[in-house]
């Protein structure tokens, strides 16, 4: 299925990108696993899904450097996202970061650059380091991550803080609580929601709901996972893979359309909120 074209889906200010990106939380870690990595990626690439998620946080750096050889000689092609973790987050602290940031991955820009979540800095300190970066041209959009429906209207209502152009959350058919709020809030403002963990690391994938309706669309329960995900509008998920037959995996879920059944099927299996939910995190 990977020769049906991943959709896109738009940002705030018009640009589109590939439902289907590429995480990688948890790479960069290990360097004997470094080359399986970069290969994992540099497939994804090459199969369309060419945006790519990373963090300082990840692999303390590390993860960035093996995104920015992945992406080596290829970098307008991709769509490279990154976060500030909370702790840097101040005006100064956040321009320092993506410094450092940008030069992990051997570039002079990062496409979307996230707060990773909430922490002691003002908010209106960290938007105008936002602002700064991407009047000098080192971010070319930036967002937030792990940011409830609450942080969200505090966040708008903050001089240039209706910039922001995305929202990364924890979410999968066992993580569902946004679908009651906060993705509802986003999709009427037409900020994308990014969803991490699309397949909760691979603890669902058991289970006889998805299995079953795996099986009548001859796919994997990852690929129905990420499926259920990317129903919904203006949701990007971005799992990670690190072996080639999962991006394989994982390219083939934009090729599936689940049907009525199948929702219903999974709605039974993993109920939908019916109240308000604390966001969750992992």
């Amino acid at each position: 299925m990977t020769d049906i074209a991943i959709p896109t889906t738009p940002f705030p200010n018009g640009e589109c990108v590939p439902v289907l990106g590429q995480g990688t939380w948890q790479m960069g870690e290990q360097a004997a696993k470094a080359k399986a990595e970069i290969a994992a990626l540099r497939l994804g690439i090459e199969l369309g899904i060419t945006l790519i998620d990373t963090a300082e946080m990840y692999g303390d750096g590390g993860a960035e450097r093996i995104v920015g050889e992945a992406i080596a000689g290829q970098r307008d092609d991709i769509f490279l996202v990154s976060k500030v973790l909370p702790h840097n987050a101040s005006r100064r602290g956040t321009i320092a970061a993506c410094e450092q940031s940008l030069r992990r991955l051997g570039t002079d820009r990062i496409d979307l650059y996230l707060l990773h979540w909430r922490g002691a800095t003002p908010l209106a300190e960290t938007v105008q380091a936002f602002e700064t970066l991407a009047r000098s041209g080192k971010i070319r959009m930036w967002g937030v991550s792990n940011f409830d429906q609450s942080d969200m209207n505090e966040l708008v209502g903050l001089s240039g803080g209706s910039g922001v152009a995305t929202n990364q959350v924890l979410y999968n058919p066992t993580r569902r609580g946004i679908d009651y709020d906060l993705l509802p809030w986003c999709q009427a403002r037409a900020v994308p929601v990014m969803a991490y963990s699309p397949i909760e690391q691979g603890r669902l994938l058991k289970n006889a709901a998805l299995r079953s309706v795996a099986t009548r669309h001859s796919a994997t329960p990852a690929q129905v996972a990420l499926a259920w995900v990317l129903r919904q509008a203006r949701v990007i998920a971005i799992p990670k893979a690190t072996q080639l037959a999962h991006v394989r995996d994982n390219r083939g879920a934009a090729g599936i359309q689940l049907n009525a059944q199948d929702l219903a099927d999974l709605d039974h299996a993993f109920p939908p909120p019916t109240k308000a939910q604390p966001l969750e995190m992992i």
